[in-house]
């Protein structure tokens, strides 16, 4: 590096997303990554082989475990959250089972906080209980009993900030340094608020997994997960919890559309994040809505925290209707522009009743217990005109209080 090079200022979130991980001149100097459709690949030399199979040597062995084009997104997600390393897979259920089967064993404990994405939450208190690992549920806002839940000893913590569907906040930094005095690691779920908004691994978590099909593709036309951590951590899951625990493997074309749709992140993020705020204040003045939950509002609980570990507040919001169930249901069957989907970070806005949907999975007494009740509705505010947008959620507000 010369002197010029280390005095430099380091680029920026967005010229990072576009150039990270490659060079034209290294594939003809073709400007867009090629996509790399390949199952298998030829060694010069036995001993050529055998190097790359041990990790002696770099390489590309068989496809299941690695792959060109999937290394470009790696190397440039892990940049982006400020990682060492990352790994690709199949969906974002995949990254966070081949993560926690890697690193979990039986006899092993782990808490997890009490609202987690609906298959998130049945895959730690259905799936890894059935081989021998013990699940603690805890409030991770509420320092006494995560202490509380800390005295079970267990190997790893696990979150979602903000969360699905109730964006509640959960102050990254104090529960990781609470789980690291323990002896535990910390994973956190950062779909919902990217890298853009929050790095998580700056705040003192280990690891960090996404559903890459959310915001980071951005378009609703791809699934994939992606899990970032050190060095270690990442081979160590790729060599098991990918190579043979799962085989969950990303395809190169959808490493390729997810490194399309990192290119336009920032813009993106910061687009959904100024519309959701615009929705979520519209939402808290009207006479129909009985409650509001967005960490970017004064009035939320969640607010300081998220001001100070999130540069903006996401694109994802919740309500309650003054009239119920059924008022939201009338709310959301009249609604023209947003579609009724589960999904989110898509560029269409998204309506959707976690309690019937999303987190249909949880049984309803723990649903309750835990912050999700039955008249709650989550939205995925779009890249579309905001005032478009706010026309369309007003109107089918002004038709669910007429109805009532």
């Amino acid at each position: 590096m010369t002197t010029s090079d280390s005095n430099r200022r380091p680029h920026g979130f967005a010229t990072r997303a576009i150039h990270v991980g490659y060079d034209p001149a290294s594939a003809h100097g073709a400007l867009t990554p090629p996509v790399f459709m390949t199952s298998t690949y030829a060694f010069e030399t036995v001993e050529d082989g055998l190097a790359i199979s041990s990790g002696e040597k770099p390489g590309y062995v068989y496809g299941r475990t690695r792959n060109p084009t999937q290394t470009i997104l790696e190397t440039r997600i892990a940049d982006l959250e400020g990682a060492e390393a990352g790994l690709a897979l199949a969906s974002g259920m995949a990254a966070i089972s081949a993560t926690l089967w890697t690193l979990l064993g039986a006899g092993d404990r782990v808490v997890i906080d009490q609202t987690l994405y609906g298959n998130s939450y049945v895959f730690f208190t259905r799936g890894l209980t059935r081989f021998g690992v013990s699940v603690t549920v805890a409030d991770l806002t509420d320092p006494d009993d995560f202490a509380q839940a800390l005295r079970t000893r267990p190997k790893l913590v696990y979150f979602e900030t903000p969360a699905n569907p109730n964006l509640r906040v959960i102050d990254i930094a104090a529960v990781a340094a609470q789980a690291h005095a323990a002896g535990a690691r910390v994973i956190v779920d950062n779909t919902f608020a990217t890298p853009v908004l929050q790095r998580p691994i700056e705040l003192g978590a280990d690891l960090v997994v996404h559903s890459a099909t959310k915001f980071l593709g951005g378009h609703g036309d791809l699934l994939g997960g992606v899990v970032v951590g050190s060095q270690t951590d990442i081979a160590q899951i790729r060599g098991h919890g990918l190579r043979y625990l799962t085989g969950a493997t990303m395809a190169p074309l959808t490493a390729f559309l997810l490194l399309r749709g990192l290119k336009t992140l920032e813009l993106r993020v910061q687009r959904h994040s100024a519309s959701a705020m615009a929705v979520a204040a519209t939402l808290a003045a009207h006479p129909a809505v009985r409650q509001v939950f967005y960490p970017g509002l004064l009035a939320s609980p969640f607010h300081p925290i998220a001001a100070r570990q999130m540069r903006a507040f996401g694109g994802l919001l919740a309500c309650e209707l003054s009239g119920g169930i059924e008022a939201g249901r009338h709310f959301m069957n009249q609604l023209t522009l947003a579609h009724r989907a589960v999904s989110l970070g898509d560029a269409e806005t998204l309506v959707q009743h976690p309690a019937s949907m999303t987190h249909a999975a949880y049984p309803p007494e723990e649903r309750h217990r835990h912050g999700i009740s039955d008249g709650l509705i989550r939205l995925s505010i779009g890249l579309e005109t905001p005032e478009d947008i706010i026309e369309d959620i007003l109107q089918a507000l002004e038709a669910s209080q007429q109805r009532g």
